[in-house]
């Protein structure tokens, strides 16, 4: 199995798989090897990005919220935070007056409920304008909350909110990412407890009946590195953050077919 980031990984940075890439995933089809994408997006997102007949066997999705068939296109697996742990999260969250997104559970996740503080913070509305069509205001004072996929928190400059969060809210699983958006702010991801692009692939690994010892995992930010702790073979490209190309080895950038370059390191010419 071949597990894969999707943003700055696969995907080049004009948000395009190289024919060279294209071509590694149909050999590894030849090869009897399960392709995966593992991503951040909701599937509503990933839609966006993935044609129907884009050449791998599953996605993971949401950061490992929800898996999805490719070929067959369904769900096969899904998490959610319970209403009551969504309430406590978001009260903390406003009275640390931080911008933040509900999202609804899988698969209508790419719809979110949004608290927008008096700070500035231009990553937030940036995210606030690309899905505004599915977005809602939270009241805080009326809000009725109900089941979450996950919440998404933009904390602008306030980098240690990240470790903070981790420490008091016990029970659920806070990642930290780089926004996709302008490659810099960091995202502070919230979900149920034991989701990560790991966590994912693991149970991809009992559900496909795969060795996790015959696994590749290829990332290039901090969501990703879950999925490398538990591949038994891992790879970031020459793009990722200094600190993770400290931990694994690495591979030629996203701009550069660093996927292929990390398929044959381990497989060789294929």
């Amino acid at each position: 199995m071949v597990v894969t980031d999707l943003d700055g990984t696969l995907l080049n940075n004009n948000q395009q798989a190289h024919p060279k890439d294209l071509e590694t995933l149909d050999k590894l089809k030849h090869h009897n090897i399960l392709r995966v994408v593992a991503t951040g997006r909701n599937l509503y997102s990933a839609f966006k990005r993935l044609e129907k007949d884009f050449p791998i066997d599953h996605l993971i999705f949401s950061s490992g919220a929800g898996i999805f068939e490719w070929k067959n296109q369904r769900l096969i697996h899904s998490q959610y935070l319970p209403r009551q742990k969504v309430e406590s999260i978001a009260r903390k969250l406003i009275h640390y007056e931080v911008d933040f997104m509900i999202h609804e559970v899988i698969p209508e996740n790419h719809k979110f409920v949004y608290y927008r503080s008096q700070n500035h913070n231009p990553d937030f509305e940036r995210r606030y304008r690309l899905y505004q069509e599915f977005a809602e205001p939270l009241d805080p004072d009326a809000e009725n909350y109900q089941h979450a996929c996950q919440i998404l928190a933009i904390p602008g400059e306030r980098t240690e909110l990240h470790q903070q969060l981790i420490q008091e809210i016990p029970g659920a699983k806070v990642i930290r990412t780089t926004s996709p958006l302008d490659g810099i702010s960091m995202w502070i991801e919230i979900f149920p407890e034991g989701v990560s692009k790991g966590h994912g692939t693991e149970w991809l690994c009992h559900y496909t009946h795969t060795d996790p010892t015959h696994t590749l995992g290829i990332g290039n930010d901090y969501n990703d590195l879950d999925l490398l702790k538990f591949t038994h073979h891992s790879r970031v490209v020459e793009n990722a953050p200094k600190e993770l190309k400290e931990l694994y080895p690495s591979c030629k950038s996203n701009q550069d077919c660093g996927f292929t370059d990390a398929v044959e390191q381990i497989l060789g010419k294929i």
